[in-house]
């Protein structure tokens, strides 16, 4: 079964993985930044989230923005230590690891995005589609989510909208572009070292068609 979520925002950023310093996204949203938006609003060990279309409603604009970053995580060392030591020192002072960075960010976006759900290995004897069909269906119409839906960035949240077939629907771009090679998600079968995975974007009269996890099109 395929849902469609229509998202909009004022800001975004789906940075571009050769740039190492400065923030530059990619034209449109990725693949792994609109399966993210689904998984917001439902997810669950016993279902994966397969993008299957984007469609570019805004056109593509541009801006440029000087952003604060925190340039450093708290260690992972110090949080075990910490879990096993029932005490430790986890803050992290802003001022001393603030970094300041140039970005390319898209702004004033909206997207449609189609996308379905399989069962995984781990689903349950009672877990079924229909199950999780009526649960992300019920959130989504009444616009709750796990977590907010964000666009590449954790600052630039974004607004959300189940669409059904009886909605009158805005046309796409009528614009063709090659998008060239874009960041499709990431492969976690290692968790000590994941790996990105690839595909050859092409948006045709606004329309990006996602292929399967598991076709030849997509590659490390």
């Amino acid at each position: 079964m395929e849902f469609c979520l229509d998202i909009s925002g004022d800001f975004a950023c789906f940075t571009r993985p050769e740039m190492k310093v400065e923030r530059v996204s990619y034209d449109v949203i990725t693949p792994s930044a609109a399966r993210s938006v689904f998984e917001a609003i439902l997810w669950k060990p016993a279902i994966r989230w397969q993008v299957t279309r984007i469609e570019v409603i805004n056109p593509i604009r541009w801006i440029n923005l000087r952003r604060n970053e925190v340039g450093s995580v708290i260690s992972s060392r110090n949080v075990k230590t910490a879990m096993t030591a029932g005490k430790g020192h986890l803050g992290l002072y802003i001022e001393e690891e603030r970094q300041q960075r140039a970005g390319l960010l898209l702004r004033d976006v909206r997207y449609r995005l189609y996308a379905e759900f399989h069962l995984t290995a781990k689903a349950g004897g009672g877990d079924n589609a229909a199950k999780f069909a009526d649960m992300f269906r019920r959130r989504a119409e009444k616009g709750q989510c796990i977590n907010q839906p964000y666009l590449g960035c954790r600052e630039f949240a974004c607004d959300f909208t189940l669409v059904s077939d009886a909605d009158p629907l805005p046309l796409p771009l009528t614009q063709d572009i090659d998008l060239g090679w874009m960041l499709y998600d990431m492969d976690y079968s290692d968790p000590s070292s994941p790996n990105p995975l690839f595909f050859r974007a092409q948006m045709i009269q606004g329309r990006i068609d996602i292929p399967d996890l598991n076709s030849p099109e997509v590659f490390a």
